[in-house]
């Protein structure tokens, strides 16, 4: 149960974590064993946020409080 709380947690902080920009632009789709999916609105931010990928994992989980997030999945 603790888990599927944090999981919980992480899809409603993505937005605090990234910031205005990057959240009209992309949407949580789930959390699955440690991968976050996360829907790009278009290719241009998808290249963007793989390059900025490493920042927004290790905020993530700073904001959590423990590594939960190995990595992210921009589709």
């Amino acid at each position: 149960m603790t888990e599927a709380y944090e999981e919980y947690k992480t899809l409603q902080i993505w937005n605090e974590v990234v910031g205005e920009a990057i959240s009209k632009m992309t949407t949580v789709e789930k959390m699955k064993d440690g991968d976050l999916h996360v829907k790009v609105m278009n290719p241009s931010w998808r290249m963007e946020l793989n390059f900025r990928k490493r920042d927004i994992v290790t905020r993530l989980n700073k904001a959590i409080g423990y590594e939960m997030i190995r990595t992210i999945i921009f589709k």
